[in-house]
Order: C-alpha cells, then sequence, then structure tokens
C-alpha cells in the first residue's frame, strides 16, 4: 500500500473493527473495495489522487442518495447517508469557500480560457476532492457572463 490516505483508510478500518463499529466498517470497507477495484482497473497501485477520487465519488453517491430519500419521504435513510458522506468528508483536504473559487476561475480566464469547457477543464484537476464539481460549474457561468 504505496498511498498514506489508503493506509490511512485500512488503518480506521481495522479500529472501526476492533470497536465492532459497525456502520463505520461499512462505510470503510466499501470504500476500500472500491479503491482495490479502481487498482485492478488501473493494473497499479492507487495514489493518493486516485483514493480521493473514490472518496470523492462516495461521497456524492450518498449525498445525492439523500436527497433522494429525503425526497421520498424517508428523512431517517436521508440523514444515514448524510452521516457516511460526514464520515468520508474527513479523509479529504480542506475544502475551498467559493470566494477561493471564484479566484482561481478569474485567474484561469486571465491566463487565456474562453468558454465554459476550457475554464472547468482547467479547474476541476484544482478542486478535486475540495470542491463540489456542480457548485464550480454555476460559479464558472457566473463569471463567464459576468466577463
Amino acid at each position: 500500500m504505496s498511498s498514506p490516505l489508503k493506509r490511512r483508510l485500512q488503518a480506521d478500518l481495522d479500529a472501526a473493527r476492533r470497536a465492532r463499529d459497525k456502520a463505520r466498517t461499512l462505510v470503510l470497507s466499501t470504500t476500500l473495495s472500491e479503491v482495490k477495484n479502481r487498482e485492478i482497473d488501473a493494473g497499479a497501485e492507487a495514489s493518493d489522487d486516485d483514493v480521493m477520487a473514490v472518496v470523492t465519488k462516495a461521497i456524492k453517491q450518498r449525498r445525492d442518495a439523500a436527497e433522494q430519500m429525503r425526497a421520498g419521504g424517508r428523512e431517517e435513510l436521508a440523514s444515514k447517508e448524510e452521516g457516511e458522506a460526514e464520515l468520508l468528508s474527513d479523509y479529504l483536504p480542506e475544502g475551498l469557500s467559493e470566494d477561493e473559487v471564484r479566484a482561481m476561475i478569474r485567474e484561469i480566464v486571465a491566463d487565456g480560457a474562453a468558454g465554459m469547457g476550457p475554464v472547468m477543464g482547467r479547474l476541476m484537476p484544482r478542486l478535486r476532492g475540495r470542491f463540489d464539481g456542480k457548485e464550480a460549474n454555476r460559479i464558472v457561468r457566473e463569471e463567464l457572463e459576468g466577463s
């Protein structure tokens, strides 16, 4: 296991198992199996960026599921999904504020990127795991309309 983030996930999973924390064990083991699947697909050890991408995707899936549960009137299941997303968010770097993202977008536009595709293409690698893609898309649209 070369990735420090993957080692941290495994250590936390081992601790959750020892503590008989079923919910945490389930979330962490599911996430680690997704990392393993990604390694199998790539044919190589997962880097920290790979692990972050898996964790980010897992958080997004849980937030989307919580939204659907809430729309279906299943508040207790929505809360469970949000709790799992919150647990996983501890494994991502500190998030960025909307103002910080706007500053990045303005910098990218000042460097000559024009249009939604080129701006998003340069922005998303810098945001990975630190800011929601849908929100970034909205902010890019606002910034491009304003310039």
